[in-house]
């Protein structure tokens, strides 16, 4: 926190309307200077405020694309590192809350990965032979990781073009922290699932073979979305069952069963355009994040359309939901003020590396 900032405590206990109304006022005095990206899956009183949506990536390219030199992201702590690794030297990353993470990114860490690949080289040259591919769902130093060991990152809207790049080069794939993304792109590649085996990172060697990881064609981490999980095939088969005609969608971070029982798996821009251009009435059930399908449900209901979660659980990004209108206000106050709080920056170094690794998917 810069020396002479503005304290956050204040800011808790401010009513609704004095938030949004600093927000604004805050927003209208900083111009062209800031930009604020919202992420699909935050709150409605926080996405309201964004110059750009969209998914994290797609969000980090349009920051770099503006004037601004203060990039406020409005997600998680491995996004906010996304925007700074591909910006321009002028601008700064700030995220309003820095406890804002990602569990699925924290079930990979670096120390984690390292030990996984050289139990790997024990059993083969894993340099020569597995591509090592990251989700962006990531933190800056495991792409910095892959940048380093010839390998590359992904998106979900992008894994199964990466995947084929992966094997064009090398034989075998090391895919993180996303088993689902993983195993649903595999599959969907003609890679049986007998030929896609999990590395499970509290066990000596992933508690894996010698033979398994020999016969392996993707060695897939044992990580994974919590929202996602939620989901399950059976709350499908109840709509099926309800809605008759109804279609069913995914985001591929979901369960392999419930990709399978899915009429469409995509990413959140890929959910969002394929409900906006289906036919008016038509009546959809959705694998993703509350937020984002409660937006669908209220914009679409001009159209006659049905917009319902797959849950019958609340179930949103817990921490994507710390960003709120109190700490979105604090940061942009104390950017009129000349203070910069909650910035987020990647080591030279890691960044570099990491760099490498996100240029290589985007030649692709």
């Amino acid at each position: 926190m810069a020396a002479n900032a503005i304290e956050l405590q204040p800011y808790v206990s401010l009513n609704d309307d004095d938030c949004e109304q600093r927000i604004i006022k805050a927003k209208k005095a900083l111009g062209d200077r800031v930009v604020i990206l919202g992420h699909h899956y935050q709150r409605d009183e926080v996405f309201k405020h964004a110059d750009f949506s969209g998914d994290s990536l797609k969000l980090s390219r349009e920051a770099t694309k503006s004037k601004a030199e203060y990039i406020v992201f409005c997600g998680v702590h491995f996004m906010a590192e996304v925007a700074d690794i591909i910006s321009r030297p002028d601008q700064v990353a700030i995220l309003p809350d820095l406890s804002a993470g990602c569990a699925m990114a924290d079930m990979a860490d670096l120390e984690q990965v390292d030990r996984a690949w050289k139990e790997l080289s024990s059993v083969l040259d894993a340099d020569e032979i597995i591509t090592p591919v990251t989700y962006i769902n990531s933190a800056a130093d495991l792409k910095s990781f892959c940048g380093r060991h010839g390998g590359i990152v992904c998106t979900s809207t992008n894994a199964q073009s990466i995947l084929d790049w992966s094997f064009s080069r090398r034989e075998k794939v090391l895919f993180f922290p996303d088993q689902h993304l993983g195993r649903n792109t595999g599959f969907k590649m003609g890679i049986p699932l007998e030929d896609m085996v999990v590395w499970d990172y509290d066990l000596p060697m992933g508690g894996l073979s010698a033979d398994q990881i020999r016969d392996a064609k993707i060695i897939l981490w044992k990580g994974f979305c919590s929202v996602h999980q939620m989901f399950k095939p059976e709350q499908i088969e109840n709509f099926r069952r309800e809605v008759p005609g109804g279609k069913v969608i995914s985001h591929p971070e979901a369960s392999f069963e419930v990709c399978q029982q899915s009429d469409y798996v995509g990413s959140t821009e890929y959910i969002i355009k394929t409900i906006e251009a289906a036919e008016p009435g038509s009546r959809w059930l959705v694998g993703t994040e509350l937020n984002l399908v409660n937006r669908l449900h209220q914009t679409l209901q001009k159209d006659n359309k049905t917009v319902q979660f797959m849950s019958n659980m609340v179930c949103m990004c817990s921490t994507m939901f710390r960003i709120d209108p109190p700490h979105l206000a604090w940061v942009l106050e104390n950017l009129v003020e000349g203070n910069i709080v909650n910035r987020v920056s990647v080591d030279r170094d890691v960044a570099n590396n990491a760099r490498i690794a996100l240029q290589r998917m985007l030649d692709i």
